[in-house]
């Protein structure tokens, strides 16, 4: 969760913004309505009296990657998280050093004079996604906790110390608020009081649940189709679980806004809510994770409230998680020129701006994880790949590493991919006629399309700052010239960079 104070003369106190303040919960699933989540106090709180974003996504579908495009504001390619390990530059020594000084909370605090708090999950270490019997570093002093529900269960911990926040901090002075909740991570410890919640639940039953993925990548059709009873049983308690526990994340909201009105900063408060990636279960029989290029891995709810933001409303716009940072340091008058970031300020679209002109594509990239050894819980599987469960099905790979361009145009709603792999296979999906992204059609789209696609796909890669916006491929100031890409060779065989997602 994020909050934001806008830095204020006295005079100019009554018309502009004192704060703004975010949740940020943990692979949200949004392939169902917000409507029909547990979210009930969320919706009516948030996106109720604000704006629902329709088509928000992440660059990235992991949980360090995405949260260092949060902060910085930038593709996974220019802030070099690559995953969930030291080694894959997750809070690294060279993280801390180059990229967190120009993170917008940092910023907001270096620059803009703001108090800043964060309580959560930072970047990712994984103790921390435990609900008991967790240790949290307070202003950089270890704080052991146990397990006794009512002063130790993390969600309603991070809940108290923002509160806390909010209650003795400066009323002179702006500030922001970065709240990063547990759930619903795994292992889905529910609150006592919402254990027996939601015993008629399961996951979503739509076209892709439980079918196998053909003409996709081969750690896609090596899932097990269809899937075992007890897998389907396995992802059903999972989903049921993670609904559980995010009911006590809406209580923390409902408690925050109570807080915020009691105070009578609630009509001067940004909020906003989001995730950092999604989550499937069952789709294409992948029983449940993230990391793939999928929709439902790659979309998160995304609300927003406050000062000149009408109620009820929805948006459309392809908008990212980069976009978060540049939209908090525009909130806070910072000038957006100044940084390096790859995203786009929302206010524009925030405040209901007309022909406000906007991106139609954005870049996905991920970088697969694998055992050098087998993985220990099915060694008959050899060496390369990892999360292998239930039932001995992979959800991640050494070269399930891949790149799309994400496109939403007028004419076109489609999704490009390459993977590094040795058949530099490509996926290509047109979401108009297949949302639930059955059916690969590489072989069959257009070959001036795909070739187009695969040009924008090397821009983007390469990509930096105000390059990272430049028109998308069906653009009316989009330029194409054919002659950068088939100089040594053709579309088809080209394999995409990873050197600069693995330089540190």
């Amino acid at each position: 969760a994020g909050g934001v104070r806008r830095a204020t003369a006295p005079r100019e106190a009554a018309r502009r913004p004192a704060a703004s303040l975010g949740v940020l919960a943990r692979a949200a699933d949004c392939a169902v309505p917000l409507l029909q989540t547990p979210m009930k106090k969320t919706n009516a709180l948030i996106a109720q009296m604000g704006v629902t974003f329709l088509n928000a996504y992440v660059p990235s579908a992991l949980c360090c990657p995405s949260r260092a495009s949060i902060l910085t504001g930038k593709y996974p390619h220019n802030h070099h998280v690559v995953n969930n390990t030291l080694e894959g530059n997750c809070s690294s020594k060279s993280w801390q050093k180059i990229q967190e000084p120009n993170t917008f909370p940092a910023l907001l605090k270096s620059m803009c004079g703001y108090q800043t708090f964060f309580a959560g999950k930072y970047l990712n270490e994984e103790k921390n996604s435990k609900y008991y019997n967790y240790t949290l570093s307070v202003n950089g002093k270890a704080r052991r906790h146990g397990e006794n529900y009512s002063v130790d269960y993390l969600t309603d911990v991070l809940a108290n110390m923002s509160l806390d926040f909010l209650e003795y901090k400066s009323n002179f002075e702006p500030f922001f608020m970065m709240i990063s909740t547990p759930a619903p991570h795994s292992p889905w410890t529910a609150a006592p009081q919402y254990k027996n919640s939601f015993q008629n639940v399961s996951a979503p039953r739509n076209s892709n649940f439980n079918i196998h993925g053909k003409n996709k990548h081969w750690l896609i059709r090596q899932a097990k189709t269809p899937m075992t009873n007890s897998s389907i049983q396995f992802l059903d308690d999972a989903y049921r679980k993670r609904w559980q526990t995010l009911l006590s994340v809406d209580d923390l909201v409902e408690k925050l806004v109570k807080k915020l009105e009691n105070h009578g900063e609630l009509d001067n408060t940004y909020i906003f809510y989001t995730s950092d990636n999604g989550f499937h279960t069952g789709q294409f029989s992948l029983p449940i994770d993230k990391r793939q290029l999928y929709e439902f891995d790659i979309k998160v709810p995304l609300l927003v409230r406050g000062p000149g933001i009408k109620p009820n409303q929805t948006n459309k716009m392809l908008v990212a998680n980069i976009d978060l940072g540049p939209t908090i340091l525009d909130i806070a008058g910072y000038d957006l020129n100044k940084t390096q970031m790859d995203g786009m300020s929302l206010l524009p679209l925030l405040r209901g701006d007309k022909n406000v002109t906007w991106r139609s594509d954005f870049l996905v990239e991920y970088q697969g994880e694998g055992y050098n050894g087998s993985d220990p819980t099915c060694p008959g599987l050899g060496p390369g790949v990892t999360h292998c469960f239930p039932d001995c099905v992979c959800e991640d790979s050494y070269n399930n590493t891949y790149a799309c361009v994400r496109t939403m145009s007028t004419s076109w709603d489609l999704q490009y991919c390459e993977f590094d792999d040795r058949e530099v296979f490509v996926e290509v999906y047109n979401l108009t006629a297949d949302p639930h992204q059955i059916n690969n059609i590489a072989k069959t789209i257009d070959q001036e399309i795909l070739e187009k696609m695969n040009y924008r796909l090397m821009m983007l890669q390469s990509c930096s700052g105000a390059t990272c916006r430049t028109p998308g491929v069906f653009d009316p100031g989009y330029r194409f010239d054919p002659r950068l890409m088939f100089s040594n060779h053709g579309v088809r065989a080209r394999r995409f960079s990873t050197r600069s997602l693995s330089s540190i």
